[in-house]
């Protein structure tokens, strides 16, 4: 679940991208060829590829390749140009963030139809936000969970036979687009998708900027004294890449300070219901610290189904 940072850098990954020739996004045969649409990447089903509608921005899912490759170029744009991550060569020669996972996925779109043509041509929407979306069945037909790179989550799934689970990564928002009301949107979007697909647990890593854990003592503190997750929700990080997080005592943390040094995607997180895993993982490429986020749709908080559930008639298309 990282980057979404509205008022910031909004930006997430679960995993150091696998890089492919950037003229190839992977799709090994699972799209088609639908006459005015071009290449379709994902079949939704019943699922409207529209979810949702507030003035001119949209929520939806990708159903061609074009749409799938504004998401990298946007990804690359966030991840590269406006933060510290490193490149491989084929992204600084595609422009394009990309990896072998893009084609197991289905991608969350948010794009604004209030764009200025340019000259001579028709106007067309934008793709200003995005969130990558890997259900279970899906994950274990190919590669598994991006997560399982940083955490050791196979027992935690293992032990929820019943339940169907969804992980959320390389989220991220165009700078001028990362307010509530975009944010609002993604969130309604996943709900719709949540429900549909009957999806009873979210995970995802979250990031924070930096990679020196003792620059973010107090709010990894905060949230291993203070929002760790359960026994029967909790992860740990793959021992290899485990950094504490306990690093000041509970009593030496202060809850207001440490929530405002959280980054908003996080803070967001701990509102809807969230809990944490153990362990910090550091990711130098991407120039950031992770935590693992746990959401059962069962701690959602009420107040925020309501809002972003079917009611929710405001984000009516």
């Amino acid at each position: 679940m990282a980057p979404f940072r509205p008022n910031e850098t909004a930006a997430s990954r679960f995993a150091p991208p696998m890089p492919i020739p950037p003229a190839d996004l992977g799709f090994k045969g699972m799209a088609k060829f639908v006459p005015g649409l071009g290449r379709v990447v994902r079949d939704h089903g019943t699922l409207d590829p529209v979810l949702g509608r507030i003035g001119p921005l949209e929520v939806r899912l990708a159903t061609t390749t074009k749409e799938i490759r504004q998401a990298q170029k946007l990804r690359f744009k966030v991840f590269y140009e406006e933060m510290s991550a490193a490149p491989s060569g084929p992204a600084i020669l595609s422009r394009r963030d990309v990896d072998d996972f893009d084609a197991l996925c289905d991608h969350l779109l948010v794009l604004d139809h209030n764009v200025k043509a340019k000259p001579f041509r028709k106007s067309k929407p934008k793709v200003v936000g995005t969130y990558r979306l890997l259900r279970q069945e899906v994950a274990e037909k190919h590669s598994g969970f991006y997560t399982a790179s940083e955490y050791d989550i196979a027992p935690l799934i293992r032990s929820h036979p019943n339940l169907r689970f969804l992980e959320l990564g390389r989220s991220c928002v165009l700078k001028p687009y990362r307010n509530k009301r975009t944010v609002e949107l993604l969130w309604h979007g996943i709900w719709a998708y949540v429900l549909h697909h009957r999806i009873d647990v979210m995970i995802g890593c979250a990031s924070l900027e930096g990679t020196d854990p003792r620059d973010l003592a107090l709010p990894l503190s905060f949230l291993h004294h203070y929002a760790s997750a359960p026994a029967e929700w909790q992860a740990s990080a793959l021992p290899e890449r485990f950094t504490a997080m306990d690093l000041l005592p509970k009593e030496g943390v202060d809850p207001k300070a440490a929530l405002h040094a959280l980054p908003p995607m996080i803070k967001g997180y701990l509102r809807l219901g969230a809990s944490f895993g153990r362990g910090a993982v550091i990711d130098r490429q991407f120039g950031t610290t992770d935590v693992l986020v746990i959401l059962p749709v069962s701690a959602i908080n009420p107040r925020y189904i309501d809002h972003f559930g079917p009611a929710a008639n405001r984000h009516a298309a």
